[in-house]
């Protein structure tokens, strides 16, 4: 039996660390990571991807920590984030 749920968790953890590492710690993106990570993952979520200050801007929300860098659990506030959104977006516009 298929295990959706427990597949795209793997899915996360894998894209997270295909991007991760390139640029130092590789249990965080730095910001040329992320921008990586946000124009080739999430370009149709994020419409400024290709923005510089969208995507400082974006580094800045979701560095908590204010270390510079986004680890996996604020990488994970972003999943969330754009998750309910699109729950939202699909059950307002009558896809419940």
């Amino acid at each position: 039996m298929p295990r959706k749920l427990q597949d795209c968790i793997q899915e996360f953890i894998t894209v997270f660390h295909s991007y991760s590492g390139k640029e130092g710690d590789k249990y965080k993106l730095s910001n040329a990571e992320m921008k990586k990570l946000l124009t080739g993952e999430l370009s149709d979520f994020i419409a400024d991807t290709k923005d510089p200050k969208a995507v400082k801007e974006i580094m800045t929300n979701l560095d908590t920590n204010q270390d510079g860098e986004v680890d996996f659990e604020e990488f994970m506030a972003l999943i969330a984030a754009l998750t309910i959104i699109c729950s939202e977006f699909f059950v307002e516009g009558g896809l419940k």
